[in-house]
């Protein structure tokens, strides 16, 4: 797996090395996509608020799942806590990624 530039370090772990070079480049994007829109933000705990997104793609990488879930779970929470529209995902990272954000944010509506 080629490491990924300008990302946690956490997304250059064993646990992503499954994922296919391009994927791994277009969730080192959904990386810095979330993290932009998401700055400034916390935890209750203190943490820069990307850490939660970054805990559930790596929840997920363990069990395999492919490039564009591990993506949507980076994003999952960009529409519901900032100004990103799912018209924004879906341009950047492709309609599937947008439907899978938009279907996580409507579970508990």
């Amino acid at each position: 797996m080629a490491a990924v530039p300008q990302t946690d370090p956490r997304l250059n772990e064993a646990r992503f090395a499954y994922l296919k070079a391009k994927d791994v480049a277009r969730l080192a994007e959904a990386y810095r996509f979330s993290e932009a829109a998401h700055s400034g933000q916390t935890r209750q705990s203190g943490e820069p608020y990307i850490s939660h997104p970054l805990a559930v793609a790596e929840i997920l990488a363990d069990w395999h799942l492919d490039g564009q879930t591990l993506m949507a779970a980076l994003l999952h929470d960009v529409t519901e806590d900032t100004k990103v529209t799912k018209d924004e995902i879906s341009d950047t990272f492709g309609k599937p990624v947008a439907e899978l954000v938009d279907g996580v944010s409507k579970l508990d509506k």
